[in-house]
Order: C-alpha cells, then sequence, then structure tokens
C-alpha cells in the first residue's frame, strides 16, 4: 500500500474462490456442508482488510454470457462445470464477506476482470492508488507504477511493472499483446499455434508491437512463421478477447466502497454453523470497534494470522523404490500378488496412447508404499535398465489375476499403451476417473485435482520435473531419482483414491450400479474401437476441400462486390464498418461494449433482406467446415493406414454423453450438403459396408415413459408417427400444409423437452408469441402427463439439489435454487431435460456393452466391428456377407437393451460410406 496516497484494493474473488477450492483439503461443517473454500478465501481477505485501506470490495464474475461469448460464442468452451460442492458454498461466502463490512460487487453480463479495470481506471483518475490481488495473469495489462499493482496473497508479493517485465518478459502496455499472440485454451481464446512465451517475448522485443508483428508476418521464417501467417485473421479476435475493458458502464462509484462496521453478531453465526472455531474465538476477543470512516480511531483486534486448522496426510516419499533388478521387481511381484489390489501407471514419453513409447511402470499397494519401474530412461548417468520383455513375462500374471484389482486413473490410457506392449489386463479393474466422475459429474476429474480435494495433497507436477515449452522434456529425459518420486506418487495417490472413492460408491448401490455396470465395462470397448480407428478417403477430402475452397473465395468475392470495397470478413470490427456504417443496415442488437453485433442469430435475421449478410453467413459456414474437417481430417489420420482415430472421453458432460476429441466426430455438421458430404468420407474397406443403427426418438420415448402420460404411451406403443400426431392434434384446424404442421409439431416435442420457452418457440417456429404460448397450452391439454412431470421434477429438483437417470445417475444442479432467475430458471430446464438426455446415453452405453459381447462370441473381428459412437447412433465395419444377419441381430440387441413402458425403436441404414449409410 502507499502510505502517502489514498488506498484502494480489489479482490478478484473468482479467482480467490477456485484457488482456496483447490489449496485446501474438502473441509465441511458438522452437517456435511463443503466449507474449504469459504474459509481460505475469508482468511485471505482478512490479512487485506488490515492492512486499512481506504476504500476495497470483493468483485465476482457473473453467471451468464458477456460480450465476449457474444464476439466469439466459442469463449471459455473447454471449461467444465463448476463443482457441485464449490458452487454450492458462493452464495455463504458473499453473505459472509457482507457481514466483515466489505463490498461485493457482481455484475451481471460483465466479467470480473472488466469490473475491476474500470474501478482501477476511475479510482486512479480520482488520485488513488490501486492494489488488485488476483492471479489472473490478463490483469498484467492494467499495472501503472504509483497507480496500479497486483498483490498475490498466498505470497504476499506484490508486481509492479518492473515485476510484471520479470515475470512474463514483456511490459505491462505489451501484455494484450502478449495475450494475443500465446493465446489461452483455459479461456479457448485461439492466439497463434504453437507460439508460447518465449516466442512472443521475443517478438515483442523485436517488433514491440502486434501491429508491427502482423506488418512484418511475412519476414518470419521457419514453422513458427507460417503459423504466424495462418493466424493473422484470427489475431483481432484474440486481442478483443483479452482486451480488459476499462469503461464498463457501472451503477456503483469508487465512494461505494467504504469498508463498513463488522456485523459481529451475524459473523458469530456464520463462524459457528460453518466450524471455524478459529476465527470464532478471534471474534469473541475483538472489541466491537473496527474500521468505519476515514480518520476515526481504529481498534482492529482480529490480527492474528490465518493458519489452516487440518493436519494433511503424511507422505513418505522418501519409501519410494526404483525397480532396478529382476530381484527387486520378483519381490515387487510377490507383494503384489500377496495383496487384494495394487495400483498402477504407465509413464510414457507423449499423450498419444495409440503411438508413445512405454518409459516406465509405477505400483503401489498401499498407502505410501510404491515403487517405479523405469525402462526407457536415457538422461545422463541414467543406470542400467531392464528390458520389457523380461518385465512382461514376470508381470503378466499380476494383470491376468483374476483375484487382485487393477487400479489406475483413466484406465484407457494405460490400457492401449499397455496392449500395444503386448500386455493384457484382465477383470476385475478398477478405473479412480471414472468413479470420481460418477460420485459427481460436476468439476475435474484429473488427478492432481483429485488429491488436492480428496486427499488434502499436492502433486508433483509434470513442469516441475521436465520444464515448460519447446524445451519441455519428454519423461524418458528426466533425472532417474525425481522420475522415481513423479511415477510412484502417481500409483501412490490413485492407490489412496481407490480407497476413498470406492466407499463412497458403496454407500450408494444405485451409483455403484451405473459404474460397475455402464461405465467400466465401456472402457475395453472405446479402446478397442479407437485403436482399430476408421477408414478414410483421403482424395475425396483433399477434392473437397479444394472445392470448399474456391466456393469460398466465389462467396468472399460476392461480399465484396455488394460492399464495393475489399475487407477483413472475419473481422468483427471491420465488419461492423461495412454493415452498419458504410450499408446503414439497421442495427438489431449491440455487444455489452455498445457496439452492432455481428453474431450469426443477428446475422439471419438480416439476411432475410440483405443478401450481403447471407453471403457472410454462408461464408462463415464453409470456412469453418474446410478449416476444421476437409483440410484438417487428413492430417489426422494415419499415413500407414489411412484411418483416424479419434478419442472418446466418458467423464467430460455432465450427463453422461461419450464425447471424442482429435477429432471430435461429434459435432459433424450434416445439415447443409457440403457437412453431409464430409460424411461419405468415412468409408468401409474392401468387401465390406458401413451399417449406421441410429434411435428413433429416443428421448421423446424416454419422455413418456418418465410423464406416463397415456397419449404419448399410445402413440408409441401404436407405432404412430408422434410428430404427425401431435400435428393433428395441434393443427388440425389450421389452414396450413400437413408438412408445415409436421414442422412445427417436432419443433414443439423437442422444445419442449429441452425446456424450450414461449419466446424461443416462437423464434424457432417464425409466429407470434402468444401463437406460441397457444401451441404450448394447447399441448399439455393433449398431453397433461408431460406437464404434472415437468412441475414434479422441478419441484424435486429444487428440493434435492440433482435428478436422477433411469439407471439411477445423479445429474447435479448447482443453480436450482439460485437466487438469480435466469440462472435458476436455466438450471430448471436442465432439470426437466437431463433426466432423458442422460438415460439415453445410459442406454445406448448398455446396447455398446451388448453389442461388444456379441461380436466378440460370434464373429471374427474381420466379420464385423463397431467403429464409432455418435450421440444416439452406432456405426459399424460389416463383411458384406454377413451383413444381413448382423443387421438382424444387433437390431434386436440395441432395441432391448432397455425396458421402458414404450418400445424402443432403431433405423438402419448400409452403405459404401457413413454418408450413404446414414
Amino acid at each position: 500500500m502507499k502510505s502517502n496516497s489514498k488506498n484502494l484494493i480489489l479482490v478478484d474473488g473468482s479467482s480467490y474462490l477456485f484457488r482456496a477450492y483447490y489449496a485446501l483439503p474438502p473441509l465441511t461443517n458438522k452437517d456435511g456442508m463443503p466449507t474449504g473454500a469459504i474459509y481460505g478465501v475469508i482468511n485471505m481477505l482478512r490479512q487485506l482488510i488490515e492492512s486499512n485501506p481506504d476504500k476495497m470490495a470483493v468483485v465476482f464474475d457473473a453467471k451468464g454470457p458477456t460480450f465476449r461469448h457474444e464476439i466469439f460464442p466459442e469463449y471459455k468452451a473447454n471449461r467444465g462445470p463448476m463443482p457441485d460442492d464449490l458452487a454450492v458454498q458462493i452464495q455463504p461466502l458473499k453473505d459472509l464477506i457482507i457481514a466483515m463490512g466489505v463490498p461485493v460487487v457482481c455484475i451481471s453480463g460483465v466479467e470480473a476482470d472488466d469490473v475491476m479495470g474500470t474501478l482501477a481506471r476511475r479510482a486512479t483518475a480520482d488520485g488513488y492508488f490501486s492494489l488488485i490481488s488476483t492471479s489472473d495473469k490478463d490483469m498484467a495489462q492494467l499495472v501503472v507504477d504509483g497507480s496500479v499493482e497486483l498483490v498475490n496473497t498466498m505470497s504476499g508479493l506484490s508486481m509492479d511493472e518492473a515485476g510484471v517485465f520479470e515475470k512474463f518478459g514483456v511490459k505491462p502496455g505489451q501484455i494484450i499483446d502478449y495475450l494475443s499472440l500465446i493465446g489461452d485454451t483455459s479461456d479457448n481464446i485461439p492466439g497463434v499455434y504453437k507460439v508460447g512465451p518465449k516466442t512472443a517475448q521475443k517478438w515483442l522485443s523485436q517488433y514491440n508491437t502486434l501491429d508491427n508483428i502482423v506488418a512484418n508476418a511475412a519476414s518470419i521464417k521457419g514453422k513458427v512463421g507460417e503459423n504466424l501467417r495462418d493466424a493473422l485473421d484470427d489475431l483481432p479476435l484474440s486481442k478483443q478477447l483479452v482486451t480488459i475493458d476499462t469503461d464498463v458502464s457501472l451503477d456503483i462509484s469508487i465512494d461505494d466502497l467504504n469498508l463498513q462496521p463488522m456485523d459481529i453478531s451475524k459473523l458469530h453465526g456464520f463462524y459457528s454453523k460453518f466450524g471455524f472455531k478459529r476465527l470464532l474465538k478471534s471474534l469473541d476477543e475483538t472489541k466491537n470497534q473496527t474500521k468505519n470512516k476515514i480518520g476515526e480511531d481504529v481498534d482492529l483486534s482480529v490480527n492474528e494470522k490465518p493458519a489452516l486448522e487440518v493436519k494433511l496426510p503424511s507422505w513418505q516419499t522418501e519409501s519410494y523404490e526404483a525397480i532396478l533388478t529382476i530381484e527387486q521387481l520378483s519381490k515387487w511381484v510377490e507383494l503384489i500378488s500377496e495383496s487384494k489390489f495394487f495400483a498402477f501407471d504407465c509413464e510414457t514419453d507423449g499423450l498419444d496412447s495409440l503411438n508413445c513409447r512405454l518409459v516406465g511402470l509405477s505400483f503401489a499397494v498401499s498407502d505410501g508404499r510404491a515403487a517405479y519401474l523405469p525402462l526407457l530412461h536415457d538422461a545422463k548417468g541414467a543406470p542400467k535398465q531392464l528390458d520389457w520383455p523380461e518385465v512382461l513375462q514376470l508381470i503378466q500374471p499380476l494383470f491376468s489375476s483374476k483375484k487382485i484389482i487393477k487400479i489406475a486413473h483413466n484406465l484407457k490410457f494405460d490400457w492401449e499403451v499397455l496392449s500395444r506392449h503386448g500386455l493384457e489386463i484382465v477383470m476385475p479393474y478398477y478405473d479412480t476417473l471414472l468413479s470420481s466422475y460418477i460420485v459427481s459429474s460436476l468439476g475435474r476429474h484429473d488427478m492432481d485435482t483429485l488429491s488436492e480435494h480428496y486427499l488434502g495433497h499436492k502433486t508433483i507436477s509434470f513442469e516441475d520435473l521436465a520444464g515448460k515449452g519447446k524445451n519441455q522434456k519428454t519423461f524418458n529425459q528426466v533425472d532417474l531419482e525425481q522420475a522415481v518420486t513423479y511415477a510412484a506418487e502417481d500409483a501412490d495417490v490413485t492407490c489412496r483414491l481407490y480407497q476413498c472413492l470406492e466407499a463412497k460408491l458403496a454407500n450408494n448401490p444405485s451409483l455403484q450400479d451405473v459404474y460397475s455396470k455402464i461405465e467400466l465395462p465401456l472402457v475395453a470397448i472405446l479402446a478397442d474401437m479407437e485403436s482399430y480407428g476408421v477408414l478414410l478417403d483421403i482424395p475425396a477430402l483433399e477434392k473437397q476441400s479444394e472445392s470448399l475452397g474456391q466456393k469460398i473465395d466465389d462467396l468472399k468475392q460476392a461480399v465484396f462486390k455488394l460492399a464495393d470495397e475489399e475487407f477483413n470478413l472475419d473481422s468483427p470490427k471491420q465488419l461492423v464498418n461495412i454493415l452498419f456504417e458504410k450499408l446503414d443496415l439497421p442495427i438489431i442488437s449491440k455487444t455489452p461494449k455498445g457496439q452492432p453485433s455481428t453474431a450469426e442469430s443477428v446475422l439471419e435475421e438480416l439476411a432475410i433482406s440483405h443478401d450481403i449478410c447471407e453471403k457472410i453467413l454462408a461464408y462463415r459456414s464453409l470456412n469453418k467446415l474446410k478449416n476444421t474437417y476437409t483440410d484438417k481430417l487428413p492430417t489426422q489420420a494415419s499415413p500407414e493406414t489411412s484411418r483416424v482415430h479419434t478419442s472418446y472421453h466418458q467423464s467430460v458432460t455432465s450427463t453422461g454423453r461419450l464425447s471424442s476429441s482429435n477429432p471430435n466426430l461429434q459435432n459433424i455438421p450434416i445439415r447443409s450438403p457440403e457437412g453431409q458430404k464430409i460424411r461419405d468420407a468415412f468409408i468401409a474397406p474392401k468387401n465390406h459396408v458401413i451399417m449406421s443403427i441410429d434411435y428413433s426418438q429416443i428421448e421423446l420415448r424416454i419422455m413418456a415413459h418418465l410423464s406416463g402420460d397415456e397419449t404419448l404411451i399410445s402413440a408409441f406403443n401404436n407405432d404412430e408417427d408422434i410428430h404427425a400426431k401431435t400435428a393433428t392434434e395441434l393443427f388440425g384446424d389450421l389452414d396450413i400444409t400437413p408438412e408445415e404442421a409436421r414442422r412445427r409439431s417436432k419443433a414443439i416435442n423437442f422444445g419442449l423437452i429441452y425446456g424450450m420457452s414461449a419466446f424461443g418457440l416462437a423464434k424457432q417456429l417464425g409466429v407470434s408469441r402468444g401463437d406460441a404460448q397457444e401451441y404450448i397450452d394447447l399441448y399439455f391439454k393433449r398431453y397433461p402427463g408431460v406437464r404434472v412431470y415437468m412441475e414434479q421434477t422441478r419441484i424435486d429438483a429444487a428440493k434435492y439439489g440433482y435428478v436422477k437417470t433411469l439407471s439411477g445417475r445423479l445429474l447435479y444442479l448447482p443453480d436450482i435454487n439460485a437466487k438469480n432467475r435466469i440462472r435458476r430458471q436455466a438450471a430448471e430446464r436442465a432439470a426437466i431435460n437431463a433426466p432423458m438426455q442422460g438415460t439415453a446415453a445410459d442406454i445406448i452405453k448398455l446396447a455398446m456393452i451388448g453389442v461388444a459381447e456379441y461380436l466378440n462370441k460370434q464373429h471374427a473381428k474381420s466379420v464385423a466391428r463397431m467403429i464409432l459412437q455418435v450421440h444416439d447412433e452406432l456405426i459399424f465395419e460389416v463383411s458384406e456377407d454377413a451383413v444381413n444377419q448382423v443387421k438382424e441381430d444387433i437390431t434386436k440387441l440395441m432395441v432391448e437393451a432397455f425396458d421402458l413402458n414404450v418400445p424402443l425403436k432403431v433405423s438402419v441404414g448400409i452403405g459404401r460410406s457413413w454418408g450413404e449409410a446414414h
């Protein structure tokens, strides 16, 4: 703090919240309520309050989209939902902060960064020195010597302009350009591919600004120069996303940020409720005199240094052992043979499970008793290591044992690596990642996070051993002594997590069933599908990419002709200038910064009467297809086999649906002819066909079962066209075509199970809101059971905080009782849909398990293989000679995968490609 000026402290509440949550063990009060994040934040705030600022505020992010989502819908799309045990702490924390006398600021539609940036700028103008307490690197752009500094409350270190340069290698005025170049994976900000901090520092040192870097892009050599030139169209967007808005419209001023007297009574109640004994004792000793107004005498007795009341578990890393001889390995094999379970972990030289090398294996049999078996370490001074063939001979019996439980974290990865190296894993086995996901699908499930959450232990990070950036070592290059501690710790943590999570599942039989009967059996099936892959017609993709490129160029020229000038179509700023200034098109909506919006929904509305908007939309669509699929898919296929190997993820979505990546085959667009054509490139090998079997209207059928609506159940049991029936029920008296009536009824049938409002339905159908509400009212009149189900679901969700699938999977809803209406209503819509979507996910997973068992028993893998799963569809590669029998058998298995009050139904397509079959 500055002694010769007025001082303002701005606290990044969202940053504090997550830091406290992941830094501390999972504390709870006597009633089982999570309190760890609250405790951590309050202790950090107390230190700041003791510095006697003139003004102070804690700023939180508000729920919902901001202007950054408006200009870039994928902003922060990589982030998973907040853990439910953290979400329940937010409101009590805010209430407690207010009771401490500290103002809490949360502005709807505006990120905390922008609020703090605006307040800091205003404070500077009013003669204040601002100290911003945050761990967010973006805030470094606000630092100005003598006016604004950052502080890390954990370490107590503050950061001025020199500190920014020391940490980031650039000046505060260059931070925006620096962040624009490196991007941000957590916020999904593009940046420049393969450009990290060192490259960004080098360029900014040489060229000073991003504009100068762009101007000299042609002269920057090498692959990184190519990447820069490829990213030129994205850089303006990246810069806009990372720039903190310091001119936000706020309904508060610096004068509103006075510290108020502590509410001793409320604090006493909070501390008692949360079980904060040390804070309660400190409060009882405090005189009822706290800082109130500038110049008033202060007696701030709450000055005891905060200390955690948690004893962390002991980690005896000195007991970790390196296995370098056959005698040592034999001893460990004997030790494991006598155990009921053991944890193991593969160390590799890469993250691609289908191509990386096995560098070593670690084992653990109990808390703190772990070892690492190095195989390929080649760092200087590395000792002689055992050869894999002799290791395999000794350890295969352990992995083949039907009595010993084999435990891994993210078992599918280890399965694929070990399988390629000739080692087979036999049941029983266990995956701590999946068990964590079943306990609660919200939040992150990586080992490091779970270790801190459940064990109170911070693990060694890979970067601590291997470094960062382009000079990062692969694991085989890591010093063996360090590698032993790191790898053995992984096995040790996995072993301890197993004991913790298995106990949690054992206390909930329905969750135990979801884990053991659905998720765990799927591991081997997905590993097999990933390893086999799907064949690509690469020449066809290259030809389509060329065709798309020509169409994109034609569209650009058409846009330029309509605009009467050339400009950067990917620049929102230039697009605004063309559309709303030069062509004077009507402004439909604005971004939070007050600029005309060029979002897709806006352009769609304008396209009805303005050709240029229609062309721009077509350009965006084709450009995305080309960049994401036709250009990229061939580079992701194996050069030897032309097969592409997607990675399936079981622990990403909150509803239980599978997701895929590298490439993401779940999101190939099929509404346009160009999008559909991409599926034509997924082909069958010679003498085989592609078979697609897709569940028909599965979520509507689940709705019929859940709601018990007699009319809906009757329609499905009589195999009626549900959309045509709804059309007759709702639009029989209206003068519209049968096709239009069916289109409307389909929108209603699917819209309502996703919680669509009258406003949303009106927009989708192109009718008035009043008409849309009439359709909804009439629908519920015809299907009263659906309305009753929806209302009861909302009530139950609010009461319990979660909903269930028919299989017993729990789907948590942290915002179901939120005071914010928008958040609460979004949670209510999710409550209605989640049981249907989650049950659909469970059904197709059960179908995959049944089908895989059938294929393994009845057919050689050369005859029929399951190769893809996309939403409600399974795709197979089948020998032409066996297609009729396989089709009949798998159809039967899929419709019998789950018992509902209505029959499950599938549609089957067969062709030379996925596109033809689908």
